[in-house]
């Protein structure tokens, strides 16, 4: 799985999808798992709705009220697209944009299972979570494959001064 690219631009802008079989059917069953927390709003789909008022609980309320039902569609509609799309041979920008965001759905989702925080997990291969880390830093791959292919096609500028450049 790793050292190869699973995703590159073809000429005529379409990701190509270089997935293997195993990699396929992890990717058709996880999005299925995740909706159902999502919907049933079990606690391991916490973060994929963060709090927007901490400390102001009609604020959250009001917010919740508002968005809440916006958030679980687009959600679900990207966890759909990624099942939909998994096996096709390419995919165009939007539904690569939607794999991202559902890849972000699965990892907050397993990130919380897990109880990840800034820090590297470290297991021990003897660990009985050790393979949902496996799968948590699998899709943190992926994820990051797809950043790598969007970013290849962005102009070149050069950076000047001010920039981000020498001072």
């Amino acid at each position: 799985m790793i050292g190869r690219r699973r995703f590159r631009r073809d000429r005529h802008g379409r990701f190509r999808n270089g997935l293997g079989g195993d990699e396929r059917e992890l990717l058709k069953a996880l999005p299925l798992q995740a909706r159902g927390l999502l919907e049933a709003r079990d606690p391991s789909a916490a973060r994929v709705f963060p709090v927007a008022y901490p400390q102001e609980t009609k604020a959250e309320s009001d917010y919740r009220q508002m968005m809440g039902a916006h958030l679980l569609h687009r959600h679900r509609d990207a966890l759909d697209t990624l099942t939909a799309t998994v096996d096709e041979p390419s995919l165009d920008e939007e539904e690569i944009h939607q794999w991202l965001d559902a890849l972000e759905v699965l990892r907050l989702v397993l990130g919380t299972q897990l109880d990840v925080t800034e820090n590297e997990i470290i297991v021990e291969e003897s660990d009985p979570h050790a393979p949902q880390v496996a799968v948590y830093r699998y899709l943190s791959m992926l994820q990051g494959e797809i950043v790598d292919s969007l970013a290849e096609t962005l102009p070149k500028g050069e950076v000047t001064e001010g920039e981000g450049g020498p001072a």
